[in-house]
Formats: C-alpha cells, structure tokens, sequence
C-alpha cells in the first residue's frame, strides 16, 4: 500500500503538471472505488483551475478555484500517471482528468479500494480527514508529543506511532525503520518509552520519512511515481523484510515478530 513518501512522491509529480492548469475533461469509466465516484464530478471539476497541490496524510487534495477539492487515495494498489492524450488505455483505467496543456492525469486502481472524491468548499473539514494526527514534518510532532499521548498505553510503541490519531504517516515500513534506528523494539509498551527515547524516535521518523521522499519512496511490488519510475528507498531498508539476514549494525540476525497482525522486523541486539 502506498505510504506517505509514496504519496507525497507522486504530490511532486503532477504538481509541476497541474497548478494553473485547467480541468478541460473529465472521464469518469467505473465508479465503482472504495466510495462510489460521485456522480456530478464531471460537472464540478470541468472548466476548473487547479490553484494548489496538497497532500495530508496520504491522501492527495487538489483545491480548484471554485473553493472545491479532490480528493484522492490511492489505495493498496492505486496510480496516477502523467500522461499524452493519445497513450492506450489498458484495463482498471477508471478516470482521466483531461488539462488545457494537452496532457492528462490518469487513475488506474486493479483493485479499486482507492477514492476519487469531492470535498465541497462550504465543507470546513472531510470525514475522512477528521481526527487525524499531526504530520510528522509538523513543529507540533515532538518527543514530547509522543511522550504525552502515550502515557498509561500497554500497547506496542509500533502500533502506537502507526496510529493515525497519533501522527500520520508511519507506515509498516517506515515505523520499523524508524524503531531500529532509535535503538527501540517494536513490541515494548508505549507507556514504557522514555521521553528521551521518544525525543530520538520523533527524529528517526522524521529522518526515515524525508529520506524516503527524497529517494521516491519504496518499491516492494508495484508501486510507481507519476512518471511510471519506481522508488528505490528498499535498497537502505535496516530490518523490513530481512528476516534472517544479517544486521548490518552488529552482523546478527534480523528477527519478525507478528505484533497487530502485522509483521514486524528488529534487531534484539541492536533494540532494547
């Protein structure tokens, strides 16, 4: 599923595409995502100017010059790629967003769990982004922070981070990376991290976060960015999916444990 650094990747993608750019058509060839399509989006969008490309969380948001958004999650296996006109269609093309400039943004979703939906402007907020932590790039994500809201918690300090009321963004992948740098396992209680400890840990987020945006996210399986390229952060994975290869901290093997229903990997040795 794509991740925050996936995400945002794929904001830096279309931006340079899409801000001051008018929606001239919109295709709408299956409705049928996660939440029904709306049915008047081709109506809202067309004719409308993109002012800004935002992201938050991991949902993209396009704000038009009519005070409307869209808003678009891409799902366990969601894409939106940059493309000429006149480039095929294959299957699970569900929309196209035609530009002024000639070029087109499509939603291609094989599994259709991703969105494609409007966000009102007399809407203050969206459902879906109601109650959502801060981002981890935000000055109010902090050790402190952590420290706080974990108090009186028994639940894994992994489970507690990926916890999208508590800050979002720290996905399977980037919270076990996050974890072994900050010399932390992922199955201690919350409430048993000091605030040192999570001082170290708000940084490693942030660190493992910006590193992944900057290298174009990871690429387990499918993922690509809105020009087709993969990301190629898993080449400095620590412990993700190295199970039983060698730490390259200390040479001892890498372990996975279930915690949430989740795999998750640590260095015991490297991890207290």
């Amino acid at each position: 599923m794509p991740e925050l650094p996936e995400v945002e990747t794929i904001r830096r993608g279309i931006e340079p595409h899409v801000l001051g750019r008018r929606l001239q058509r919109v295709v709408v060839r299956d409705r049928r995502l996660r939440w029904p399509v709306p049915a008047d989006l081709a109506v809202r969008l067309e004719g409308r100017r993109v002012e800004r490309a935002d992201r938050r969380a991991k949902y993209l948001v396009l704000h038009l010059d009519s005070g409307d958004r869209l808003l678009i999650h891409l799902g366990m296996s969601g894409r939106i790629w940059v493309l000429d006109p006149h480039e095929p269609l294959v299957k699970h093309d569900h929309l196209d967003f035609e530009l002024d400039s000639g070029r087109l943004l499509r939603f291609h979703d094989p599994r259709r769990f991703g969105a494609v939906l409007l966000w009102g402007a007399d809407e203050p907020d969206h459902e879906l982004l109601r109650g959502l932590g801060p981002e981890p790039f935000d000055p109010v994500f902090s050790g402190d922070y952590l420290f706080e809201r974990s108090r009186g918690r028994s639940a894994a300090v992994k489970n507690f981070v990926m916890d999208g009321r508590i800050v979002v963004g720290a996905g399977n992948i980037y919270a076990a990376e996050a974890l072994f740098r900050a010399g932390i396992r992922p199955g201690r209680a919350a409430g048993r991290v000091s605030r040192t400890e999570y001082a170290t840990l708000a940084a490693r987020i942030r660190e493992v976060l910006d590193e992944a945006i900057v290298q174009g996210g990871t690429t387990l399986r499918d993922f690509a960015g809105a020009n087709g390229e993969s990301g190629y952060f898993q080449q400095d994975l620590y412990v993700y999916g190295r199970e039983g290869q060698a730490c390259r901290n200390c040479n001892r093997p890498i372990r996975r444990k279930v915690i949430g229903q989740r795999s998750s990997f640590f260095c015991a040795h490297c991890q207290r």
